[in-house]
């Protein structure tokens, strides 16, 4: 017996035997019978979406996967590039607040829609707070419409554990009272709100996934990790907000992709998932593993700039639900930083051409009166 693919309360579906779905289409059924599946994945070009995708199509030899992406700054086409000759990926350009682009990729009959779309680094929310609820909140609204529409069996949102807000002491569970304190987690709050509005008005089939601050190779070098990185391998300073004390958990790419994946075929309909590797560290202990790693000192390459606005001092989240269904993390963060910075010494070719142009833009807007 094959395993199953999806478990949504109770209703199992699997390769080659698709019991009961009533949310599912005709296309779907069709597909599920003749051992295939197909699932779209939105803004699957970024970071954990690109990671997300290659996952799916190396452990599911018979899935296709349609990637819906707008192309933003964020959006590399060279995160997947080998893939384009594959005939089980099809690539399609479009912004999840289209509509017409979101029913298009649709076509032909999806089993499941990953939304990975979304506006997601909180400086930028702070610069543009509107560029975030478009994509963050409607995005999410109009493809939840478009999946009750075509009653696709499942849909995934990917969220974040800022959505909690400042957690000081002890940790967030799934049903700990949201509180987001930047732009960037109350858009993705909201968007949280409606998937969960549609399972408790519409029955349709939701879930929602909470991870920490994922780290990795092919990460977009705005964030710390990435950021840090970079500027140290062209000894440049890194720019270090307040006193660096501020505490995450930090998850490998590839366990959070894995995560997901595991939350959308076993999954509970209705339910929301938090993903956490259980690691916090400081900012500034990153900061000083990355500067030994990259051979520079502190006291030439750590600039200390001004605290970002309304910074929440700690995340910590409760994943042991996320863990019932199987999952956990397997990449110790020790390893998966050495494993991060090779990567970006290896390829410069990728890093090297988006430290230009816009993003030189971005980082003079964003540090140069700090």
């Amino acid at each position: 017996m094959t395993a199953p693919r999806f478990h949504a309360g109770g209703v199992i579906c699997r390769e080659g035997n698709r019991q009961s779905i009533p949310h599912s289409s005709k296309h779907s059924q069709v597909r599920a019978e003749a051992g295939g599946m197909r699932w779209l994945v939105t803004g699957g070009l970024g970071f954990i979406g690109s990671h997300f995708i290659r996952l799916a199509l190396h452990e599911r030899p018979g899935l296709e996967i349609v990637n819906l992406d707008a192309m933003t700054y964020a959006g590399n086409p060279e995160n997947l590039r080998d893939l384009q000759a594959q005939d089980r990926y099809h690539f399609i350009k479009g912004n999840i607040e289209d509509p017409k682009a979101v029913r298009e990729a649709l076509a032909g009959g999806t089993d499941a829609v990953i939304n990975f779309a979304a506006e997601t680094h909180v400086d930028r929310s702070i610069l543009d707070p509107e560029a975030f609820l478009r994509t963050d909140i409607l995005g999410t609204h109009i493809l939840l419409e478009a999946v009750r529409e075509r009653r696709v069996a499942r849909f995934l949102q990917v969220s974040t554990d800022e959505v909690y807000g400042e957690v000081l002491q002890g940790e967030s569970r799934e049903d700990t009272a949201l509180a987001p304190r930047s732009p960037y987690s109350a858009s993705k709050a909201g968007g949280d709100l409606q998937v969960l509005a549609y399972w408790a008005t519409y029955r349709t089939p939701v879930l929602i996934t909470r991870g920490c601050n994922t780290y990795g190779p092919n990460q977009y070098p705005e964030k710390l990790i990435p950021l840090f990185i970079t500027n140290l391998l062209d000894d440049q300073p890194v720019p270090l907000y307040g006193d660096g004390r501020q505490i995450r958990d930090w998850l490998f790419v590839e366990d959070h992709a894995r995560g997901i994946m595991r939350v959308l075929e076993h999954g509970e309909s209705g339910n929301v998932y938090n993903l956490g590797a259980g690691d916090s560290r400081t900012n500034l202990q990153i900061t000083q593993a990355l500067v030994q790693a990259c051979a520079r000192t502190m006291e030439g390459h750590v600039r200390h700039v001004a605290d970002r606005e309304g910074h929440d001092r700690r995340y910590a989240i409760d994943s042991s639900k996320a863990r019932a269904l199987g999952w956990k993390p397997t990449v110790p963060f020790e390893e998966g930083l050495a494993t991060t910075i090779s990567w970006y010494r290896k390829h410069e070719e990728w890093w090297r051409p988006l430290k230009s142009g816009e993003f030189l833009q971005y980082y003079q807007r964003q540090y140069a009166h700090r």
